[in-house]
């Protein structure tokens, strides 16, 4: 009965239907050994111990960089066995959803950060707050990936890797043109249009109705002085109208509405689209496939500047037989070199303020502009009900840049659909 239940819960906090020093841990210590697990197993000296782990990275070069990490774990800790298995993106939350209702989740798992504070709350997730408190790193976090990490003042992971947005644009095209990089929303409508010309349009963002929309949707909201808590208000409204702005003039085209973040980046790296408003991960692909010049500028504001924060956290399942492992493992991971390999093989930044300063972020022009937005970007951490949220902003993006509806009916009939999920 209680797994019904819990699935039940999990299907209607996230909406789901079933269809990153060889030898030591991030505190000094090595992993242990013959210590007892929370529900009372212990594990004996000598005895091989099977930690089953899954995440959603698939290049090459960051599967090389994980099991670099596992290779060396194992050969610290010989009594451990890591199984990593390969989810993809898509797939992750129903597996989690499935997993759950059957007690077969794994130890380890890196979940999208939007949706961490929504597993926590449905008791997927394991309370690894005086674990956190003994290792005493919690402080050279960002404030935004950390805070999408607790729930309820305890917490339930450890953020791995982040992101944020900018604005990429064509050198080549804009210089033609005679136009600068946009500072602000009066700059951006303007060089968008007259950047738009047969076959190139001056702008593209991610309108489609998934969690990519909203995601390149919210910085223009906060911009605005407005939030998802009080949603309708005249900063949202204004978000909006411009966007609608930018698609009715022709300077976006209509195939943003279906049309993800990295099509976009396609549309870019093609010559077809000017400027784009899109994330760390696609400087390693422009760096290697675009044929122009191209640049990176903060997000344009309008009341005040910031971008949104992307990324991954680790966590470790409530059912996990053991979590004083799985834990050691994390703090492994987290090392120095060990979290820099794999974020550079995943266009990732550091969520912790020290490792940022790395050379690495600092010293590449590209890199340092997203960088430099850690410090004020923010997350998506508005309760479990999120996935909820994100839905309901999703469909009045799609219904005002449609025509369906007006941007302040759109606007004020979803604030009365977020309002009840506030938690």
């Amino acid at each position: 009965m209680w797994k019904k239940i819990r699935l039940a819960a999990i299907v209607s906090v996230l909406g789901l239907t079933t269809a990153c020093n060889p030898g030591s841990t991030g505190d000094g210590s090595t992993a242990p050994s013959g210590t007892t697990a929370p529900n009372g197993q212990t594990n004996k000296p000598g005895e091989t111990v099977k930690i089953t782990w899954w995440d959603y990275m698939s290049s090459d070069e960051m599967v090389e960089a994980l099991t670099k990490v596992i290779d060396d774990y194992q050969k610290a800790n010989p009594h451990v066995k890591i199984e990593r298995t390969y989810v993809p993106f898509g797939d992750l939350k129903n597996k989690l959803l499935l997993g759950s209702a059957a007690g077969q989740l794994p130890d380890i798992v890196w979940i999208d950060n939007p949706d961490h504070q929504a597993f926590a709350a449905a008791g997927v997730l394991a309370d690894i707050t005086a674990e956190v408190k003994e290792w005493g790193q919690a402080d050279q976090y960002f404030d935004g990936p950390w805070s999408s990490t607790v729930y309820k003042d305890k917490n339930y992971g450890v953020p791995n890797s982040s992101n944020n947005l900018a604005l990429y644009y064509n050198v080549d095209m804009l210089e033609q043109a005679g136009v600068k990089p946009p500072a602000d929303w009066n700059e951006l409508l303007d060089a968008a249009k007259k950047l738009t010309k047969q076959g190139v349009y001056g702008m593209s963002v991610s309108a489609v109705r998934t969690e990519q929309g909203t995601f390149q949707f919210l910085p223009f909201v906060w911009q605005s002085g407005s939030d998802v808590t009080h949603f309708n208000s005249p900063g949202t409204v204004e978000a909006i109208k411009l966007w609608k702005e930018l698609l009715d003039s022709g300077a976006m085209s209509k195939e943003i509405l279906g049309q993800d973040q990295q099509a976009s980046m396609l549309q870019f790296a093609a010559g077809n689209t000017a400027m784009m408003v899109n994330g760390t991960w696609q400087i390693p692909v422009l760096k290697k496939e675009a044929k122009f010049q191209w640049d990176i500028v903060p997000l344009p504001v309008n009341k005040q500047g910031g971008t949104i924060l992307g990324g991954e956290n680790w966590a470790i399942t409530s059912t996990s037989k053991h979590k004083d492992i799985a834990w050691d493992i994390v703090k492994f991971a987290n090392q120095g070199e060990y979290l820099k390999n794999f974020l550079k093989a995943a266009g990732r930044l550091p969520s912790r303020r020290d490792f940022i300063q790395d050379p690495y972020w600092q010293g590449d022009r590209y890199f340092k502009i997203f960088a430099d937005g850690m410090n004020v970007a923010k997350a998506r951490a508005y309760g479990p009900n999120y996935p909820k949220i994100s839905d309901a902003i999703q469909e009045m993006i799609q219904q005002v840049l449609t025509g369906v509806k007006s941007p302040e009916d759109a606007v004020k009939e979803t604030d009365a659909k977020i309002k009840p999920l506030l938690q």
